[in-house]
């Protein structure tokens, strides 16, 4: 993810170090130095999160293949190195090949 980052904004731009502070310091530190009962997030694979949504008795709605292709064509504007490709019902946003984030509609 970070990597990410580096290419599209320079380390002592203010939008980036604004990011960091605000959006990532916290995860940071709560995936590195956290365990236990301080920590407060888990990350889950999408597999696990589409079991509980189908136990729970929600429906999965299929994507719009045309919001996938603009996000695509988007993507590309920034790096050829951001990945998109819909698995198992779900889009996944990646970076060079590693998903990073998944989306999923439910009912």
């Amino acid at each position: 993810m970070f990597e990410s980052i580096d290419v599209r904004l320079p380390r002592n731009q203010k939008e980036r170090i604004s990011v960091e502070q605000h959006c990532l310091a916290r995860d940071i530190v709560n995936v590195i130095a956290c365990e236990g009962k301080e920590r407060e997030e888990r990350h889950e694979l999408f597999g696990k999160w589409k079991s509980r949504f189908m136990m729970a008795g929600f429906r999965q709605c299929p994507l719009s293949s045309y919001v996938n292709s603009v996000i695509r064509s988007l993507l590309r504007c920034y790096s050829e190195h951001y990945t998109l490709v819909e698995i198992d019902g779900a889009m996944l946003l990646g970076w060079k090949d590693r998903n990073l984030i998944s989306a999923s509609a439910w009912y």
